[in-house]
């Protein structure tokens, strides 16, 4: 095993940070196995991958803080 240094931004850290604790996973883990599906995988689900990615990312998105407030529960 390495230790390696990344440079991140330091509120994407923080975010994916509290979602690994919050969910009980090792980021160091959690960042391993997104580093393996690039290399590991075949290039047809590596492209299938991405481009699911960037229609979620142009999706519409409506932000919900409450669900009892949203649909009066």
């Amino acid at each position: 095993m390495v230790l390696k240094t990344f440079n991140v931004e330091e509120e994407v850290h923080k975010k994916f940070s509290e979602f690994c604790k919050g969910h009980g996973v090792s980021m160091s883990k959690q960042i391993e196995l997104f580093m393996e599906s690039f290399i590991v995988e075949e290039p047809e689900a590596k492209k299938e991958y991405l481009e699911k990615l960037e229609r979620i990312r142009k999706g519409r998105f409506v932000r919900v803080k409450s669900f009892a407030d949203r649909y009066q529960l």
